[in-house]
């Protein structure tokens, strides 16, 4: 069916009254839109679902979203019938079989302030309840670290959670995770998908897709919230209450290495949760651990979803820091911190030997947190003799002779921290002990209890070892320099191509194809020493790092630099990342402006 069957479909079955219907009437004339909202299904995969609000296939709606959670319904029941007859096989060998099924176990749903998330929220609440599917899921919005949380901390068999994580405004997305509290892995998300394939879109009531195994007479004439009320009543649905925030923030604050007076608590502060989901418990955790002068920038402290005083409310972008530093100078911070809308990314500014700020990017942000990390365990006593970090193929390696340095092993994976922290399984099976992961686009996970990336806990390590570092005297920046000092001057870039659309997809698939055919023996007058394609997996020579098959090129040249070229998983980009070191700091950025200005001259050259 092409994109214009599509589009007339819609304008059938949608009700006039609907605000989709109005969408449709508006791009009506415009064949790009109209080609751009309905040339696909919005793809469902390890990311879960991500795009623009709007009428489409290829759009955030009600619809698409009843679809995919109809569909992730269908899959839970399926995976309860296996485990049904299983354990009918087991109890019959004599063996007990008594762990609850994923109906019984639950779903835990979560929600950003973008706008629909609320409603989308809602409605994968009361689909999943129509399915006879156990709901737990909060009175407001909460961070997507919190949900992670959660699925391990109720047992639930899965999670969602309504957010588009750091995008533009027009933008909301569906991340789904499973038991094991990480977003779905590849063969969970191929299941649900083939679920989701067969889902009758149009089968429900008022955007509510549901399949046939629902009684649709037990729900129709309701409105949505009234159907939720419903479920609340019939104890489908379940409101968490606060003590479960407590519990989670408990859990962050255990991860403290230093306390009282070893920390200057009076350090000066400044955090934005930019208009995101951040702010109570950011302030909470400042306040728990005793910080005392600390402020939060006013424009950005509630929730707004058209971002309104960030554009791009993506803390990697210093752009975002521009209210952060106003409040800043005003207030003499030492250190801004920020979270993205649904607080899962950190990043920070941190002042320089001559007072300036200065935005670090996320490896310089790894840098700190790895080395505050092992040397507070070292010296508490506490460095475990099998101890683990975790960071993906594209982040520093400088953090990887780090962790060398103090005896701990680092591993490697694909980007995302459903790998990162998909990770934590082997190393108990392996006896090690899991210190840290993250990646360089400004996630951190420190804590194994909650499988994602988490920018509470991140920035509650960092606030800790800026105030660490104080009371000795020193600043982040000095121990930055101390860092590249005895590890060796890394240089990091990580630029990206944005390219939005049906054209846009189609030239980063040229691109990465012309790639692969035309390798360089050289760039910047540096020989390529090693390629290492993602394109069919990799094996590390000691074998402990197997990495599944991904779209991603890595070259390693003879001078010691390196750079990976990827489409991103979650965005209309063509992604960078490039890594020089040299004798000095100035050396591996010119080193790393060098690789990086040939090797995207070549890429942009390709239509």
């Amino acid at each position: 069916m092409g994109y214009q069957e599509r589009y007339e479909e819609w304008l059938a079955h949608i009700e006039k009254s609907d605000v989709l219907y109005e969408d449709l009437l508006a791009i009506e004339s415009d064949e790009k839109e109209k080609e751009e909202s309905f040339y696909q299904d919005l793809a469902f995969g390890t990311a879960g679902l991500r795009g623009k609000v709007g009428a489409g296939t290829n759009r955030m709606n009600v619809y698409t979203v009843g679809k995919a959670t109809q569909g992730i319904a269908d899959y839970i029941r399926s995976v309860d019938s296996e485990t049904d007859n299983t354990q009918t096989a087991v109890a019959e060998s004599g063996s007990a079989a008594n762990q609850k099924n994923g109906s019984q176990r639950g779903v835990v749903i979560a929600h950003d302030p973008r706008h629909y998330s609320k409603e989308f929220a809602c409605l994968a609440a009361c689909i999943l309840a129509a399915n006879g599917i156990k709901v737990y899921t909060f009175p407001s919005l909460r961070p997507t670290p919190e949900l992670a949380f959660m699925i391990r901390r109720l047992g639930a068999v899965s999670g969602i959670n309504i957010t588009a994580s750091h995008n533009p405004k027009e933008y909301n997305g569906y991340k789904a995770y499973w038991d094991d509290g990480c977003q779905v892995s590849a063969d969970v998300a191929d299941g649900m998908t083939k679920c989701i394939e067969k889902v009758d879109m149009w089968h429900g009531i008022k955007g509510a897709v549901f399949s046939e195994n629902v009684n649709l007479d037990s729900v129709d004439g309701l409105e949505q919230e009234d159907l939720f009320e419903m479920f609340v009543s019939d104890g489908m649905i379940t409101v968490l209450g606060e003590e479960y925030d407590r519990e989670y923030l408990d859990k962050i604050e255990s991860l403290k290495i230093h306390d009282g007076d070893e920390l200057d608590l009076s350090i000066p502060l400044v955090y934005t949760p930019l208009n995101g989901c951040g702010a109570l418990p950011f302030q909470e955790m400042l306040r728990d651990r005793g910080f005392n002068n600390w402020t939060i920038v006013p424009e950005q402290k509630d929730p707004d979803p058209d971002f309104t005083t960030v554009g791009y409310p993506n803390p990697e972008d210093p752009k975002a820091f521009a209210l952060s530093e106003k409040y800043g100078r005003e207030f003499g911070a030492e250190l801004l911190m920020a979270t993205d809308p649904d607080a899962d990314r950190f990043a920070i500014e941190i002042r320089d030997a001559d007072g300036n700020y200065v935005p670090l990017n996320g490896n310089q942000t790894g840098y700190l947190l790895v080395n505050y990390v092992l040397e507070g365990h070292k010296t508490a006593g506490t460095l475990p003799a099998k101890g683990a970090m975790v960071k993906s193929i594209v982040t520093s390696t400088l953090s990887t002779i780090m962790a060398e340095d103090y005896g701990v092993e680092m591993f490697e994976t694909l980007t995302g921290f459903k790998n990162i922290c998909g990770k934590i399984p082997y190393l108990h099976e392996n006896n090690y002990t899991y210190l840290f992961g993250y990646e360089e686009s400004v996630g951190y996970a420190a804590c194994e209890e909650i499988r994602d990336k988490d920018g509470i806990s991140a920035g509650m390590l960092v606030a800790e070892a800026a105030a660490y570092y104080r009371k000795q005297g020193k600043t982040l920046w000095d121990v930055l320099q101390e860092i590249y000092a005895k590890y060796g001057y890394f240089a990091e870039d990580e630029p990206n191509l944005v390219l939005e659309g049906i054209a846009g997809a189609e030239r980063i698939g040229r691109m990465m194809k012309w790639f692969r055919a035309n390798i360089p023996a050289s760039v910047a007058g540096v020989g390529v020493r090693e390629v290492r394609d993602y394109q069919n997996g990799y094996t590390d020579p000691t074998g402990k790092s197997n990495i599944p098959p991904q779209n991603a090129i890595r070259l390693f040249l003879e001078n010691g630099s390196w750079f990976a070229v990827r489409p991103s998983g979650t965005e209309p980009k063509i992604k960078f990342y490039f890594y020089s070191n040299q004798s000095s700091r100035e050396e591996a950025l010119a080193m790393n402006a060098k690789i990086r200005d040939a090797v995207l001259e070549m890429i942009q050259a390709v239509e």
